[in-house]
């Protein structure tokens, strides 16, 4: 019954200092980004994505190395398990994301997803995807990194949808390299963790009480190999990196490409 008790404090002490990390992260957002450089903000996204991350104990541990600056255009092709997923990417590499319209509506989260650049899209209207698409190509030419994610909807992380090449369009048209990024979320014994997936019936907090119920997550953010967008349409894009994340998360070859030397922990800086 003791320990019961202790880790219901628990849950409920990390699910309060998350709430203060919001309210901390709406008063970056609404004073300090509008007098901030683009780097600034940047290091602040990190920096409050990498903090929100220790606060529910989810480690992230990245695989591969951002790419260097002279790789852009770039454009972060990733699955989608969690709403954690990016912040576990803007822990590594701040990039802007191209999210749900549903999600603007969230209270206070979808207001600062907003202020970090998020671009929301309405997929089932085509008008509202060819606006979108055009605005992530402007901001690519101009610099920005985006991510997307292509399966158009959250899994529990033990299987990969197909990804849907209209996403990837901005990238062929601002001649953009696509950065395939694979996520795992696992148990401190290396199993899949389910519980931090927001995936079927499941509200953002039932997603949030399913992180929180575990002493940890971790989370693998994988980078892997670039893909050049020279001589390929967005099918073919949107099929290669769709193996490439796959291979990676249910390997059928030797050569998985989250075995690398160079892991390291995203802690919090």
């Amino acid at each position: 019954m003791y320990s019961n008790l202790r880790r219901q404090l628990a849950r409920w002490s990390r699910i309060s200092h998350l709430g203060i990390h919001l309210l901390r992260g709406a008063f970056i957002a609404g004073l300090l980004f509008p007098l901030q450089s683009t780097a600034r903000r940047n290091r602040e996204i990190e920096h409050w994505s990498a903090r929100l991350c220790e606060i529910l104990a989810v480690r992230v541990f990245l695989h591969g190395a951002p790419p260097s600056f002279d790789k852009r255009p770039l454009m972060l092709v990733a699955n989608h398990v969690s709403w954690v997923d990016i912040f576990a990417i803007n822990t590594v590499m701040p990039v802007r994301f191209v999210g749900k319209a549903e999600i603007r509506k969230w209270p206070l989260v979808g207001w600062l997803c907003a202020r970090a650049g998020t671009l929301f899209i309405q997929r089932a209207r085509r008008q509202d995807t060819l606006r979108v698409n055009e605005m992530v190509a402007e901001a690519l030419r101009n610099g920005d990194v985006f991510a997307v994610f292509p399966e158009g909807t959250t899994t529990d992380g033990s299987t990969l949808l197909k990804f849907h090449s209209s996403l990837l369009e901005p990238a062929l048209q601002a001649r953009a390299a696509i950065q395939p990024v694979a996520l795992r979320y696992e148990h401190e014994d290396g199993s899949l963790c389910t519980e931090a997936a927001y995936d079927g019936p499941k509200s953002v907090w039932d997603a949030l009480t399913g992180i929180v119920s575990q002493r940890s997550v971790i989370v693998h953010v994988c980078l892997l190999p670039l893909i050049a967008p020279c001589g390929r349409d967005r099918r073919m894009l949107a099929f290669e990196a769709w193996e490439s994340v796959n291979l990676t998360l249910f390997p059928r070859a030797p050569n998985n490409h989250t075995e690398t030397g160079g892991d390291r922990r995203a802690a919090a800086r």
